[in-house]
């Protein structure tokens, strides 16, 4: 693998971190058969949970930290185990707590943005096309490389982690551009109107494809939100990073020869019932990725003069929490009886261990997630059916 002068130093620092971060991506390139490293503009920092990393994660984090670890670019954390200034409204154990801040700490130390989303792109970080990064959530990684045009892997944590300190990732996969061509045509033969359409749909053909680049062809349009949601569930169900919309992220493409799948209102309907263990929530959670400004205004308005009477919760980034509250949908919410929280997910907070064991979601990727990381029935179903569900 061909390293340049700067690269050569980076591997011989006498900061020990940036020596241990390039000898991890040295590795990595000779494991993938990368010819050289790439520069990349920005990063994406998983493993923020507490849950998901545990006392190991934290003695790592900490350790490297101290020995000098600093980004090189910006970089920016995914979601935490909890609400960061409201955990305790969550019902958050102290223990918990201590642990989840002592992460985020260390993050601080390394010069991290404490963003706590797994959507950067809709508030702040927003690569520009053929841009090359090293993000690592899935569901962001799928949406910087297929709708935005951005060129990333799906970085583990402490790839990412790596990549972020010496601004340089092993050029493979998909920062290469003979591997960003389509592996399957995908023809929706269906009517798409919701989050959770789209949700199941991506699940569906997660399952099918893999970890294939698939082309939809039948999608008349799809928004931000709903192109979020399909990466989202196909991220999850399978391990996409890099799809095609027919239209809408791509013009047409020459994709004769390549093998078709068909989704029909048969698939869906089977989807929707694979993905649904019971038909009473506990808990109704919106924002799997987290909500934009348009989804809370949607739930704010289905919401209006109106009561629930089990647990409603509304993710989202502090950014946009921040946009929620000034336009007074926040109140909105909360004045119904939910809550509108950000720097967290259902899927890495321990939901399992807050009494909930039935969660309610419209997201493709929750509902392929929660029942293996946090012990839930899912019903999965359309933001207005689900909260049907918890209306008084």
């Amino acid at each position: 693998m061909h390293l340049t002068n700067e690269e050569e130093k980076m591997l011989e620092s006498d900061n020990q971190a940036v020596q241990k971060a390039m000898k991890l991506l040295v590795k990595l390139g000779d494991i993938y058969g990368a010819e050289e490293m790439v520069e990349i503009t920005s990063a994406q920092a998983s493993g923020v949970s507490y849950k998901s990393i545990g006392d190991p994660g934290i003695k790592f984090l900490e350790e490297f930290a101290e020995e000098g670890a600093k980004v090189s670019v910006p970089t920016f954390a995914n979601p935490a185990g909890m609400d960061l200034d409201n955990w305790e409204e969550m019902g958050i154990s102290e223990d918990f707590a201590e642990k989840q801040n002592r992460i985020v700490e260390a993050m601080r130390k390394m010069g991290i943005n404490i963003t706590a989303s797994c959507t950067p792109y809709l508030w702040s970080n927003l690569p520009v096309r053929n841009e090359h990064i090293a993000w690592a959530e899935s569901s962001a990684v799928s949406f910087a490389n297929s709708v935005i045009g951005a060129k990333t892997n799906r970085e583990g944590g402490p790839s990412a982690l790596a990549a972020a300190i010496t601004g340089r990732t092993p050029k493979h996969g998909l920062h290469l551009e003979e591997n960003r061509k389509p592996t399957h045509v995908v023809d929706v033969d269906v009517g798409l109107e919701n989050i959770s359409d789209f949700g199941a749909l991506g699940s569906w053909v997660g399952r099918k494809v893999e970890d294939g680049k698939p082309y939809f062809t039948g999608i008349d349009h799809a928004s931000t939100d709903q192109l979020k949601a399909l990466g989202a569930a196909m991220a999850a169900s399978g391990a996409v990073a890099l799809y095609f919309v027919e239209g809408t992220t791509v013009d047409p493409m020459d994709v004769s020869g390549l093998e078709k799948l068909h989704f029909t209102d048969n698939e869906m309907d089977r989807e929707c019932e694979d993905l649904t263990d019971t038909e009473q929530p506990d808990i109704v959670v919106f924002g799997c990725p987290h909500c934009s400004i348009n989804e809370i205004e949607d739930i704010a308005e289905a919401l209006e003069g109106r009561k629930i009477d089990k647990d409603l919760w509304v993710l989202t980034s502090k950014a946009v929490k921040t946009w929620a509250d000034r336009m007074g949908y926040t109140e909105t919410i909360e004045e119904a009886g939910g809550k509108v929280l950000s720097d967290t997910c259902n899927v890495v907070c321990p939901l399992e261990d807050m009494g909930y064991g039935n969660t309610g979601t419209n997201s493709g990727k929750a509902a392929n997630y929660l029942p293996g990381f946090c012990e839930q029935k899912v019903c999965f179903a359309d933001r207005d059916e689900l909260l049907e569900k918890v209306l008084k």
